[in-house]
């Protein structure tokens, strides 16, 4: 490879040479990466290596997001949208109210249903299987990618079936892969702080691993921007990596920028610019063994999106139809894009528009 662009950061050139030789990144390259001014030349070497795996392709896809319960057990300090059981705007969907729901938004082209929810205690197992069982009757041609790695483990208390049980049971109702999130930061001393009440590092990795085992590819999330440091987003990266070289099962990472409470927050409480492109380039460099890093537009905003795609990105998600969870928690994105919407910023990047599935099979190239 050759940059364009001269380092201007001398600390970089041993990892130019890794990247241009295809050699695995270390937790200490990765905190290099971090620390440098350097972007530019950060954001080449990301995009050398996304090409080397995607050309110049960078892919979507028609999805409708769903979010069939807010009520949640679990308190995490970073979530606007949950609510506690008879709290002004909890609500629950019965399985015949988010097949309406879903009837008064579908459009043709819509390939996969995003379906993530609360931690809902005071329904049983069977109403998750029910909500997934009814979408799956009445749109059989549309991929369930249902619920996170911290959902089936709460499914798995509520229901005192064990985690293997839990994902079989959810396969057999239609559901073909799962969400990424849940993960947050995958260090014991972020969950303590943040999300005490929700799955550990160990339960959400023995999730997607028990998935993989069960031939089910699955995707994973970062969320970053809070209280973790730069060294505990590089060990959530590698121990996303370890996992992938265990068992080749996901399909993409997600960094996502933390969003703050309020709408009305002042810049200072949202990632930068420069710190949200830095993620995507590194994650980028440091997953080695992922076909794909996702730049979310719901938390970045559009035109950031498009630029991560020259900075290590080959996927702009999706339509999506309208975003709940980021926009109780301030977000200032747009809750949707069209389809046409996508392609436009794909080709502005000069990059070439690919719809996809869920899993990535190429659907039609723009």
């Amino acid at each position: 490879m050759s940059l364009t662009t001269t380092v201007s950061d001398r600390n970089l050139d041993t990892i130019v040479e890794k990247v241009k030789h295809g050699e695995r990144l270390t937790l200490e390259d990765g905190l290099t990466l971090y620390e440098s001014p350097d972007l530019l030349t950060i954001g080449q070497l990301a995009n050398e290596v996304n090409r080397r795996k995607n050309g110049d392709r960078v892919y979507f896809i028609q999805n409708m997001y769903l979010n069939p319960t807010n009520v949640c057990e679990a308190r995490c300090a970073f979530c606007a949208f949950r609510r506690d059981p008879g709290e002004e705007g909890a609500y629950t969907m019965s399985p015949e109210e988010l097949l309406e729901h879903v009837g008064e938004r579908y459009t043709e082209g819509i390939r996969e249903f995003h379906i993530v929810g609360g931690h809902n205690h005071t329904v049983p197992f069977d109403y998750y299987l029910e909500t997934v069982a009814i979408l799956k009757k009445h749109y059989p041609h549309v991929t369930i990618k249902a619920y996170t790695a911290a959902e089936v483990e709460f499914f798995s208390r509520l229901s005192g079936r064990s985690v293997e049980t839990v994902l079989k049971e959810l396969m057999d109702a239609g559901v073909s892969s799962l969400t990424g999130g849940g993960a947050e930061i995958l260090t014991e001393r972020y969950r303590l702080k943040m999300s005490p009440d929700k799955a550990s590092t160990d339960d959400w990795l023995n999730v997607h691993r028990t998935a993989h085992k069960l031939g089910m590819k699955t995707h994973s999330t970062m969320l970053y921007g809070s209280i973790e440091t730069k060294e505990e987003r590089l060990i959530h990266m590698i121990r996303l990596r370890e996992l992938q070289d265990e068992t080749n099962g996901f399909l993409v990472f997600i960094p996502l920028a933390v969003q703050p409470k309020s709408v009305n927050a002042s810049i200072k409480r949202r990632t930068s610019a420069m710190d949200d492109l830095k993620t995507i380039a590194i994650s980028r460099l440091m997953l080695d063994n992922f076909p794909h890093i996702k730049a979310y537009f719901i938390n970045i905003g559009t035109q950031l999106a498009q630029l991560a795609t020259q900075f290590g990105s080959s996927d702009l998600h999706g339509t999506l139809v309208q975003e709940r969870i980021s926009h109780a928690a301030g977000a200032l994105t747009q809750q949707a894009l069209t389809k046409d919407e996508l392609i436009w910023l794909i080709k502005g990047a000069n990059r070439t528009p690919v719809e996809r599935d869920t899993f990535y099979n190429e659907i039609a190239v723009y």
